[in-house]
C-alpha cells in the first residue's frame, strides 16, 4: 500500500490507537471521521496492532498504519495533520504522553503535535483501579492544561444496560472540516 495525498480541500485527521480490548472498533470511528470528510490515516502504539484488524483499517482508508518510526529518507507517508484523535487512549499512553515522553512514534507525534498547536482529543480507556492512580489524575491536569480535550467514552448505552465505547465522541471535541461549520486547519 502506498501514501497518498489528502484529497482536494479535505482536512487530514490523524487517528492514535492504543492497546484495549475496545480498539477492535476503531474502523468506526474511522468510518464517521470519512461521513465528517476528514481523510483519515491511523497510527497505533505497537502493542495496538494485535487488537484491531489491521487489514481493514489500512483498506477503510487505504493508508498504511504507522507504529514505527521512518527512515531517514524515507518520505512521509501522511500529510501534516489537522486534528487528533486518541481513542482508545490508555493509562499508559496517557501518563507518558503527559510526562513528554516519546518512545513510540504514538507518543512522539502526540508530543509534537501538542507543540504545532494542532487540536487534539481524547477518549480514554482506563479502568477504575487505574483511574484511582494519583499520576493518572496528575496526567490528565497537565494534558488538559496543555488544550487537550476529553469526552467521556462511555456516555451512551446504545439502548442496553451496557456502556458502548462512544467513538464518535471524540470527533465532537475536534473542529468540524471545512464545509461542515469550520474554517480548516487551526492551531
Amino acid at each position: 500500500m502506498t501514501a497518498q495525498a489528502a484529497g482536494p480541500g479535505k482536512p487530514f485527521l490523524y487517528v492514535v490507537v492504543c492497546a484495549a480490548g475496545v480498539a477492535s472498533g476503531v474502523t468506526e470511528l474511522i468510518a464517521a471521521a470519512q461521513e465528517r470528510d476528514w481523510e483519515v490515516g491511523v497510527l497505533a502504539t505497537p502493542l495496538a496492532l494485535g487488537f484491531f484488524d489491521t487489514a481493514a483499517v489500512e483498506a477503510r482508508t487505504g493508508r498504511v498504519i504507522r507504529s514505527a518510526w521512518r527512515l531517514p529518507g524515507e518520505p512521509r507517508p501522511f500529510p501534516p495533520p489537522d486534528a487528533v484523535a486518541v481513542a482508545p487512549a490508555t493509562f499508559n499512553t496517557l501518563n507518558k504522553w503527559a510526562a513528554g515522553i516519546s518512545d513510540t512514534l504514538a507518543l512522539g507525534t502526540l508530543n509534537e503535535a501538542y507543540g504545532l498547536g494542532v487540536p487534539i482529543g481524547v477518549l480514554p480507556c482506563v479502568g477504575e483501579a487505574l483511574a484511582a492512580h494519583p499520576a493518572y489524575a496528575a496526567s490528565l491536569r497537565r494534558l488538559r492544561g496543555m488544550g487537550v480535550r476529553f469526552a467521556d467514552p462511555y456516555g451512551a448505552t446504545g439502548g442496553t444496560d451496557r456502556p458502548v465505547f462512544g467513538w464518535e465522541g471524540v470527533l465532537d471535541l475536534l473542529p468540524q472540516p471545512p464545509g461542515r461549520g469550520s474554517t480548516g486547519r487551526s492551531g
